[in-house]
């Protein structure tokens, strides 16, 4: 009796595993993936849209306005900047603004 319950047991474990496994597998991963990627194109399009309102502004201002850290508004700016959609004016640090081009 105690073993049977216990194969029961062990057989309803693998299948929650088997089939928790499956829902979190490529699928899911590449899910993520995409909303990451769309979630970060509207952040870009989002930043571009505070420059056409405000001129030249900040990475703290547009951090606040995204809702983002600074690192991601950081790396967001350098992509516009590779785009040759914005420029940076100023070397580094707090005096950093960014104006379209």
């Amino acid at each position: 009796m105690n073993q049977t319950i216990l194969i029961i047991l062990g057989i309803v474990i693998i299948v929650f595993l088997l089939t928790r496994r499956g829902r979190e597998g490529i699928g899911g991963i590449c899910s993520m993936a995409l909303d990451r990627t769309v979630r970060k194109s509207a952040n870009k399009e989002k930043a571009l849209a505070l420059l056409q309102k405000g001129g030249a502004v900040g990475n703290e201002d547009i951090r606040e306005a995204l809702g983002a850290s600074r690192r991601s508004v950081t790396r967001y700016m350098t992509e516009l900047e590779r785009e040759g959609k914005v420029e940076q004016v100023g070397a580094s640090g707090r005096g950093v603004m960014y104006r379209l081009k």
